[in-house]
């Protein structure tokens, strides 16, 4: 692909004009948005990854402020989760699970599950293809959502085991979200290695999980008004196939984190507090050593000057 040799990677100062300047911001907050070693810079992408695909231009948080996206405020202030069709358990991961993950990620907002809509009652254009058997049309679903839209609701994304695709031309996409009607689709079909015929395994069902948690993460992340992060390793990342998306982190980058903190507001560090006990319970010990490592940056006390050294 001729894409990738357009691609450079930003240099670490453009990594930090992307943050934004920090002057005149609380010390805590300063250091919650500095990037300390544990931020890996974005590595060259191969040809078959996301930007050695896709010409983006990343999105800085001033640009994220000038974007017209909408702050939480007023009563929209619940995020949604809607199940579509039958989650089996065993291949399924549990939406329960998801919910408590999603509300340590947006805490203070409120996520809730809606009751499941039968895959029968879902007015979605359908296909047979490969290993998939039934795939549903997108743009079908994302016309359908927005009436199902609760008046509550800051956005609702549908969750689903059935395949998805978005026209002829494509065999497959993992899911679609549409910012301005505040709703999205994606599909857990492709995260359970059953469905390319593999056998499941011990950790199974933390992989199942975690692939689940990243996804539900990203697309929500988008409904915040948040573009793919081009800057550093990070759950905003832009994927285009499931090794790539399984070598993305859980956590966002300070770019991403500070445009979510300006668009919910939360306490930084409580918020780890409430993804590190999420972690411990469910296995991501990566994730776990990452956030431990992390609070202690965000905690540190500033040192009082003292002379002598």
């Amino acid at each position: 692909g001729g894409a990738v040799a357009d691609f450079v990677p930003p240099s670490a100062a453009a990594r930090r004009e992307a943050i934004g300047s920090l002057s005149g911001v609380d010390a805590s907050l300063r250091r919650s948005f500095t990037p300390g070693a544990e931020f890996l810079p974005k590595k060259a992408p191969r040809a078959s990854d996301w930007l050695g695909a896709h010409r983006e231009a990343g999105q800085t948080y001033g640009q994220y402020l000038r974007s017209g996206y909408r702050r939480v405020q007023g009563a929209r202030r619940v995020l949604y989760i809607l199940p579509l069709g039958e989650f089996a358990a065993g291949t399924a991961p549990s939406i329960e699970v998801l919910r408590e993950y999603a509300a340590a990620c947006y805490s203070p907002l409120e996520v809730r599950v809606l009751p499941a809509i039968a895959a029968g009652k879902v007015p979605a254009g359908s296909r047979a293809h490969g290993p998939a058997g039934k795939q549903w049309k997108t743009d079908d679903l994302i016309n359908w959502l927005p009436r199902k839209l609760p008046g509550d609701a800051y956005a609702m994304l549908a969750v689903t085991m059935t395949d998805l695709y978005p026209n002829e031309k494509w065999n497959f996409v993992f899911g679609v979200a549409s910012l301005r009607e505040r709703v999205g689709v994606f599909s857990f079909a492709r995260y359970h290695p059953g469905f390319f015929g593999e056998k499941a395994g011990p950790g199974t069902g933390a992989l199942v999980l975690r692939r689940a948690a990243k996804v539900l993460s990203h697309e929500m992340g988008h409904m915040f008004g948040m573009h793919h992060c081009i800057y550093f390793e990070c759950n905003m990342n832009g994927s285009n196939h499931l090794a790539e998306s399984d070598s993305r982190p859980l956590h966002l980058c300070p770019v991403c984190l500070r445009k979510l903190h300006h668009a919910v507001g939360f306490d930084v560090a409580a918020r780890y507090e409430k993804l590190l006990a999420f972690c411990r319970d469910a296995g991501f010990a990566d994730e776990v050593e990452w956030l431990e490592d992390r609070l202690v940056h965000v905690r540190e006390q500033a040192q009082p000057a003292t002379g002598g050294s």
